[in-house]
């Protein structure tokens, strides 16, 4: 019974190493990468580097991936805390109350975060829509959905949700612009958000973190549930597990692909097709993380990944309010101002990806973790 119970709490190292490699690529990678093009007369180095800036309107990018796969590993980790709290007797209605105040706080942050400095006393132009709310909100929902549905209803609620969002986005007309409009300003999630979402909106015309693309945003999240799910299920092989994570990705993004055809992968409507791109790859992702560090044993190199992915939030927060260039051209301009003035920004971004490292090594060792 001990060793079944050591065997169940196991902590999949796999997750927190892959919860940091997405950190990083929005807190100094992505600048990195970005500052490359153009640099080094390398044609590989420059499509690299234009995978880290997002498209104008339909099309994707690498960089397109980062916050559908935070909201994925967010999932995935549910089924593990869940199980473990209701393990230790916790009920439902506090388990909701957890959830509620979580997605409460995490919206506030959020609002602190699009919004700085806060516009205290000019309210009607304070941003509502946030990458932390949203995570708030897709984890909330996420939570009432595991607790009361099994994973065969939770596939039916994803492919519904899919299905309808696609129905209204083709086929609902918009006031000057039709049905099935799929441009920057005719499409019925800028319309929604200009008739009924209040405040400032990102885009002007509206908010890809706004009100209806909320609904598809979730998705990822119950596919991350899934994904935990299967690694969470032990009375099956490694090996196997391993291969249901690979299979799933595999066929999300065949669907994604073929749905694009009709619906475009869009990251700024969160359109079906990028949903089921992004969680595919995610899928794929978290199985390559798994096999490497969890089945084959080979977990040096993810060390750099873990003490980021165990502080995720501290970063993020953090990274939004600290200049960690400006420091880093503070320290180390010194070293490289010899050199072209074009390689300046690049190990301006260097430092500062290595100072945010280091901030984060030093919270690991002296076991600081800030979770909400």
């Amino acid at each position: 019974m001990e060793a079944q119970s050591s065997l169940t709490n196991k902590r999949l190292i796999s997750i927190d190493a892959l919860r940091g490699f997405d950190m990083i690529m929005i807190c100094g990678a992505d600048a990195f990468f970005h500052q490359l093009d153009g640099k080094t007369g390398l044609a590989w180095v420059d499509v690299l580097a234009k995978q880290f800036e997002h498209p104008a309107w339909i099309g994707f990018t690498f960089y397109d991936f980062i916050f559908p796969l935070f909201l994925f590993i967010a999932g995935v980790s549910i089924p593990f805390s869940l199980s473990k709290a209701i393990d230790q007797g916790v009920s439902k209605n506090e388990l909701y109350k957890k959830a509620f105040v979580r997605m409460f706080i995490l919206i506030a942050l959020g609002m602190l975060d699009k919004n700085a400095p806060f516009p205290f006393f000019d309210w009607p132009h304070i941003r509502l829509g946030s990458v932390l709310g949203r995570i708030g909100l897709a984890g909330f929902v996420t939570v009432v959905l595991y607790l009361n549905f099994n994973a065969a209803k939770r596939l039916l609620i994803i492919a519904g949700t899919l299905l309808l969002y696609y129905v209204c986005a083709i086929f609902i007309p918009v006031p000057g612009y039709g049905a099935g409009n799929m441009t920057f300003e005719g499409n019925l999630v800028g319309w929604i958000d200009r008739t009924f979402l209040p405040g400032r909106l990102l885009q002007g015309t509206y908010d890809e973190l706004g009100i209806i693309t909320q609904f598809p945003a979730v998705c990822l999240t119950l596919l991350g549930v899934y994904a935990g799910e299967i690694l969470k299920n032990y009375a099956v092989a490694d090996k196997k597990r391993f291969t249901h994570l690979l299979i799933a990705g595999v066929m999300c993004i065949a669907l994604g692909l073929i749905w694009s055809l009709h619906f475009p992968i869009a990251k700024r409507l969160w359109s079906s097709s990028f949903i089921l791109l992004t969680g595919g790859m995610a899928f794929v992702f978290m199985a390559a993380f798994y096999a490497i560090i969890d089945i084959f044993n080979v977990k040096k190199w993810s060390f750099f990944f873990i003490v980021i992915g165990m502080n995720s939030l501290t970063i993020y927060m953090i990274y939004r309010f600290v200049n960690f260039r400006h420091t880093s051209r503070l320290l180390f301009e010194g070293l490289y101002i010899g050199l072209d003035e074009k390689w300046h920004s690049v190990f301006e971004s260097f430092g500062a990806l290595m100072l945010v490292w280091l901030l984060l090594y030093f919270l690991y060792k002296q076991k600081i973790f800030f979770k909400v």
